[in-house]
């Protein structure tokens, strides 16, 4: 009976110590995704509030670094490279630090994203890029620090900062005429060689042989290099489709291909393969 109360005595114990309560933060966390063009951008940040305090010059003082927001850095993610401010910034993901002035703020896109607030030691081989934002003056006051994205187009997208009475906005531009030219011209050009091959692929596995013989046979007409695991896709529809000797050629050049590929995988599926169709 001792052991059945100290075993409950201990499970209260250590549910008590893994609750927690629960409240709202005083700045809550915020993400925002945004198509720009054809490029995917989000922002991640956490949103302090005005609460009757002066921001700029006073809260966030000026010409120090701020991580933009509150809590953990500020995180911007590109899913395509793009140019911020007139300067490239490749894709991936980035911490926005900035230094607001009363005129223009600087604000710097660093590759170390982990940052409990600002970083401890400041890296400059770390800087992807730094740009310079006017700051324009708003009509109203906006309780809660955000930010938006605004004047969407085709190519360029803005990305706004505001709080107080302060508004600074920075230009995203996205490759989205390069994107859709060559998204254009791929389709214009027709199915590719990969195309065919999982046409093939679905064709065997479906039992309709002819097809998958006129797909292979196209998917390795396109290709430029020799790819073993055509070839060896082309022996076993040919032998599907009771074309022996075609089979026979096919598993042949495949394992030419993987032994000087040195894919050992490869090389012992073509043997086997080989010996079962009683290729010399």
């Amino acid at each position: 009976m001792k052991k059945v109360i100290l075993f409950i005595s201990v499970a209260i114990f250590s549910l008590g110590i893994e609750a927690q309560v629960k409240a709202p933060q005083p700045s809550p966390a915020s993400k925002i995704n945004q198509v720009i063009g054809l490029t995917d951008v989000s922002v991640e940040y956490s949103r302090p509030s005005m609460k009757g305090r002066t921001i700029f010059g006073d809260l966030v003082p000026y010409d120090k670094l701020w991580r933009t927001g509150a809590n953990k850095n500020t995180m911007i993610t590109f899913g395509d490279d793009v140019k911020v401010g007139g300067k490239e910034l490749k894709k991936g993901s980035y911490a926005i630090f900035t230094k607001p002035g009363k005129e223009s703020w600087e604000i710097t896109f660093y590759s170390d994203t982990e940052n409990w607030g600002t970083p401890k030691k400041w890296d400059d081989a770390k800087v992807a890029a730094k740009i310079s934002a006017k700051v324009s003056t708003i009509p109203m006051k906006v309780e809660t620090f955000t930010l938006m994205f605004s004047d969407l187009k085709m190519d360029s997208g803005v990305l706004n900062f505001i709080w107080e009475t302060t508004e600074v906005a920075i230009t995203i531009e996205v490759p989205s005429k390069e994107m859709t030219v060559a998204s254009i011209e791929k389709t214009m050009a027709g199915p590719s060689a990969n195309d065919y091959y999982k046409a093939a692929a679905f064709y065997l596995e479906t039992e309709d042989f002819a097809k998958a013989k006129t797909h292979i046979d196209k998917a390795i007409s396109l290709r430029k290099e020799p790819a073993f695991w055509m070839y060896r896709k082309q022996s076993l529809i040919y032998a599907k489709a009771g074309d022996k000797e075609g089979a026979v050629k096919a598993a042949k050049t495949s394992l030419e291909l993987a032994e000087k590929a040195g894919n050992s995988d490869y090389v012992k599926m073509n043997k086997d393969s080989l010996l079962e169709w009683g290729a010399q």
